[in-house]
Formats: C-alpha cells, structure tokens, sequence
C-alpha cells in the first residue's frame, strides 16, 4: 500500500525554489537582486509569486542600485540612537525597505539615493547613500 507523505518537499518546473540564484554577473557580492516575471515583466523585490499576474516564472536581474526616496520614518526603539527606515523606489520599478546614511532628520522623500551596501551586517537590509546635498536651505 503507497501512502503520499505531504511533508516532502519536491521541486516542480517552473517552482519558485531557488528564487534568488546568483549566476554570472550578479554574484557581485555588493550587487542588490531583484526578480522580474518572465510573463507580465513586473520587477519585484524578494517574492515569490507576480503580483500583478500570480506568475512563479521570475528570473533573477541585478538592480543598477539607484533610487527615489518614497517615505522615511525615524525609529528609537531597539537601537541605540535613532535610525531611519525608508522605502526606496528603485530605477527598475520596485520598491524596498532600506536604510538611508545621514542624520535621520535630513532624509525627506523624493530624495535620490544609490546603494552603498546590498546587506546590512546587523539588520539584513539594503543601506543607502544620498547623491544630492543632504542639507536644505530653510524654507
């Protein structure tokens, strides 16, 4: 008598096992990975179905690491001194959660930024750098 196990794990075509699999080019270790559906071309950050169209066929792409500053939050807890928390719109077309240098205050949105490290050793977390001045005159 066969009895199907549902506890093991078998990879099927098309599956989204090993969605960030770094190949060629991108196994920069400084590089950020992002997936791009194969079917609508919708970018995306760290999922594993399409958002738009619920595609598993995603391939894997290295970010050119610019973005846009969307919103930034200054966080006191769980840290020694305040941090920021922003959400970063990429050139490609998606959007992260990440960390900005600088003083928290002095990041707004709309902002453009570059990535400076694709991991945060503490956090796991993309860091940024701002590219224009970070002080604005008083308005």
């Amino acid at each position: 008598m066969y009895h199907h196990s549902g506890s093991v794990a078998r990879p099927t075509a098309g599956s989204a096992v090993g969605v960030l699999e770094t190949t060629g080019a991108a196994q920069d270790s400084d590089a950020m990975l992002f997936q791009r559906c194969t079917w609508c071309g919708t970018a995306m950050y760290h999922r594993l179905l399409c958002p738009v169209c619920q595609g598993s066929d995603l391939r894997t792409e290295r970010s050119e690491g610019t973005g846009t500053v969307r919103h930034s939050t200054v966080v006191h807890r769980n840290s020694p001194a305040a941090r920021n928390v922003s959400l970063i719109e990429m050139a490609e077309g998606f959007v992260v959660r990440g960390r900005v240098m600088g003083p928290p205050i002095g990041i707004h949105s709309g902002d453009r930024v570059r990535l400076s490290q694709a991991k945060d050793p503490v956090r796991g977390e993309p860091v940024f750098q701002l590219v224009d001045e970070p002080y604005r005159a008083w308005t």
